[in-house]
């Protein structure tokens, strides 16, 4: 993601990483340790926020949102960390990628909306 951000950034892309803890207990740290393994191993620029829960009873309205907004494959769960979603200028999410999706596969999407 970094990559692709470094290159898309000047155009307008905005990408936003929402750490999450339900995945094989992945991101176990404080919001500040993640910050500093994403930002030191990967040299992650983009924003990166307080850790969330995007499935059950606790679900972020923000990712509720977003499920709602979208189709997935296989229901409306997020199945493991890494989910992404394309979202409008004007906020609508616009698709939703599979955490094994690359990045700059779905580079042309994001040109796309970057013209409009």
């Amino acid at each position: 993601m970094q990559a692709l951000y470094e290159e898309l950034a000047p155009r307008g892309l905005v990408v936003l990483a929402f750490p999450c803890n339900q995945f094989g207990s992945q991101e176990p740290g404080t919001n500040s340790e993640i910050y500093q393994f994403a930002t030191q191993k990967y040299g992650a620029t983009f924003p990166i926020f307080a850790k969330i829960c995007v499935n059950g009873s606790k679900t972020d309205p923000l990712w509720r949102f977003l499920k709602l907004k979208t189709k997935a494959t296989f229901g409306q769960s997020i199945k493991w960390n890494f989910t992404k979603f394309l979202i409008g200028r004007d906020g609508v999410p616009v698709d939703r990628f599979a955490p094994t999706s690359d990045p700059f596969d779905i580079k042309p999407q994001i040109l796309g909306l970057l013209d409009q």
